[in-house]
């Protein structure tokens, strides 16, 4: 609404496809993305020692500290190759996805309104969005869909409807 482009850092996981919003901001910088990348192992906890990798494209906005971040929990960082925009194909399907299914739209006022929005669509991506790779499920797990006689599906709109969420009840 105010004609300004915001950015964001996301993060996905990508055995699983889960994603992690690491951050929005306007004008991003080195000092920015490393603080973000604190955060993101700060939030991970524990879950953190799992990864090994961590591959990223050749932006310069991801300094010599930002990498430093992840080397020190363990991780190694790849960059990925110049101009090969099919090395880092699970984030870029991600970002095609999330801007055909929500951001194209709704008419975002805000990064505190891109931020609501982002979250929830986050949400539904991680807890209800079935994914061929991982056999129709969702990346944080299904659960079973409950057996007998009675079960009605419920509908859930999500983003003022934007997106419904369908699940079995009994």
């Amino acid at each position: 609404m105010f004609l300004r482009r915001l950015y964001i850092l996301v993060v996905i996981e990508h055995e699983r496809r889960r994603v992690h919003l690491a951050g929005i901001t306007a004008h991003p910088t080195g000092a920015w993305v490393t603080q973000q990348a604190r955060n993101l192992l700060m939030d991970l906890g524990d879950r953190a020692e799992r990864f090994r990798f961590l591959i990223r494209d050749r932006d310069s906005k991801f300094t010599a500290a930002f990498d430093a971040v992840f080397a020190g929990a363990d991780m190694r960082v790849i960059r990925i190759p110049a101009r090969a925009p099919r090395a880092n194909a699970i984030v870029e399907r991600f970002i095609g996805t999330l801007r055909r299914e929500c951001l194209d739209h709704i008419l975002i006022i805000g990064s505190h309104h891109l931020e609501v929005v982002l979250r929830a669509y986050v949400q539904h991506f991680n807890t209800h969005r079935p994914h061929r790779s991982l056999d129709q499920g969702p990346p944080a797990g299904s659960t079973p869909p409950r057996s007998g006689a009675t079960v009605q599906p419920l509908r859930r709109d999500r983003l003022g409807g934007l997106i419904r969420e369908y699940v079995q009840v009994a």
